[in-house]
């Protein structure tokens, strides 16, 4: 699929020595939880709302109004790649986070640390959320066990808490390979090799990996299997800075973030967790860089825990950390989110999430707070969040006239 709209950004992007920070609060967006409001309109944020009394507020589809996606597109749109056309599986993306020698001919996927009842259904997809020792040490029980072909590799690495990668190197491999992960318990894994993917060797491959790995983690608890979704091989992309002339990092300290920055040729800065560090990180990072992408996970983690009071913390303990960003404010200030995980779903949802943008040139209205429900009536309406990162280069005076 062409990417025109990427194209003729690409031709009208211009280098200036103007800054852009894109602040990412993963699962920003939220339902009105039975009527309390949205977790952004009951936590305290007195530092986001004073950014919103001279901000541009909006709200952003992450890529179509109906659409409930996962966070790799979700960033994918918000540094304006089209995500419809640049679709990438979650392995890759895990892979590059951990700094993984992905080649070309590799086959990556995510895994999931779960738990199966006696009837083989999933109880729990995430295995209580096991430690990262834990998955090491599981993960090596499985490397030790493992029988494969010798003109076949397989790696196995930690990514954090139940998450893990697999990889696959070797002769002829695809990516045609479905996932297992059912998406929720009471199911069965699903089979690999299901059509469309009967055909696909590798996943003949994986079907064989997954029978084993049940066998060596029968007597385990409370990870006794493995899922896996997103298998993908490394795309040929045109990167960040091709497309917008720019010097990009990144601050983020999950391995998929740092995953999808590098995938966009992205230096990985700094890998910070608690709020007060990522700020801090992203102020050292501008003195660098002139676009750094930093990204906060608490909202989308609480969120997919059902914990409505966490999320809330979560918004919280970022706002607090804010002055020292905005005393120390880049030409251009961005802070969304990827898509919403509201509490009461417990997951991913297709919910559009509020967008502020500090820069210069602002038209209004200026609006007292921001939330979901002010952001609706902000100077930028509902737009594609594709598009969030190409009114960014225009604030910041980085994108030339079209045409005559």
């Amino acid at each position: 699929m062409k990417d025109d709209y990427g194209q003729l950004i690409s031709s009208l992007a211009q280098a200036n020595d103007k800054k852009i920070v894109m602040l990412v609060l993963d699962g920003l967006g939220d339902t009105d939880n039975d009527g309390q409001g949205t977790a952004l309109q009951m936590a305290r944020t007195p530092n986001m709302d004073q950014l919103a009394q001279k901000s541009a507020l909006g709200m952003a589809h992450p890529v179509f109004p109906d659409i409930t996606l996962g966070s790799g597109p979700g960033h994918i749109g918000l540094f304006g790649y089209d995500p419809v056309i640049y679709r990438i599986g979650r392995g890759v993306l895990s892979a590059l986070g951990l700094d993984f020698n992905l080649r070309k001919e590799d086959v990556a996927a995510r895994l999931n640390f779960c738990t199966l009842d006696y009837e083989g259904e999933v109880t729990d997809r995430r295995a209580g959320r096991i430690s990262s020792e834990k998955n090491h040490e599981l993960l090596e029980k499985i490397k030790k066990n493992l029988s494969i072909n010798d003109d076949l590799e397989v790696f196995l690495e930690t990514e954090s808490e139940h998450r893990a990668l697999l990889v696959l190197r070797g002769k002829d491999l695809d990516d045609k390979v479905g996932d297992t992960d059912p998406q929720q318990t009471g199911k069965k894994p699903l089979d690999p090799t299901r059509s469309p993917y009967y055909g696909s060797k590798t996943a003949k491959i994986t079907r064989d990996i997954f029978d084993q790995v049940r066998e060596i983690l029968k007597d385990e608890s409370p990870a006794n299997m493995v899922l896996s979704r997103g298998f993908a091989q490394l795309p040929d992309w045109p990167s960040f800075h091709e497309r917008y002339k720019l010097k990009p990092a990144a601050v983020a300290g999950y391995p998929m973030y740092c995953g999808i920055a590098r995938l966009l040729g992205m230096e990985v800065f700094s890998k910070p967790k608690s709020p007060a560090d990522i700020i801090s990180e992203t102020v050292k990072a501008m003195k660098e860089y002139d676009f750094v992408f930093t990204h906060f996970k608490d909202p989308d983690k609480t969120g997919e825990n059902g914990d409505l009071q966490e999320k809330i913390k979560a918004l919280e303990a970022m706002d607090e950390a804010l002055p020292e960003l905005t005393s120390n404010l880049p030409d251009v200030l961005i802070i969304t989110g990827d898509h919403s995980t509201p509490a009461p779903l417990g997951a991913h949802s297709w919910h559009p999430v509020p967008i502020l943008l500090k820069a210069p040139a602002i038209r209004g209205p200026f609006l007292e707070s921001f939330d979901e429900i002010t952001a609706l009536r902000g100077e930028l309406g509902m737009i594609s969040s594709k598009e969030i990162m190409t009114l960014a280069m225009a604030h910041a005076g980085k994108l030339a006239k079209f045409g005559a």
